[in-house]
């Protein structure tokens, strides 16, 4: 058992909450994709003019404010010249995109 505010759960009970693995999903794509448009060298303004969206879009994905769905990573992937990666796991690391060999 463990400890969580003033009441008991049993160990592993909370990394299993869906609206926890909902924030770690949302933080995992933003971080990917703050990692990716840095490693080009671009601004969110620059990435939100390549993808047609608006620069606080941009910004709320990057601090983890949004879901990610399959046709927004196929946006952002094309617009990042990347491909998507997704491993097992809600984690930070367990999604990331990988630039297309020049």
């Amino acid at each position: 058992m463990v400890g969580q505010h003033s009441r008991w759960t049993p160990s592993g009970v909370e990394t299993q909450d869906p609206e926890r693995i909902a924030i770690r999903e949302a933080l995992a794509f933003g971080k990917a994709l703050y990692d990716r448009r840095t490693e080009l060298g671009w601004s969110s303004a620059q990435l939100a003019e390549r993808t047609g969206m608006e620069q606080d879009d941009i910004e709320c994905i990057e601090e983890g404010g949004t879901a990610p769905t399959l046709a927004l990573l196929r946006l952002l992937a094309a617009a990042l010249d990347s491909d998507v990666h997704l491993t097992p796991g809600h984690d930070l690391g367990s999604l990331w995109f990988e630039g297309h060999a020049a």
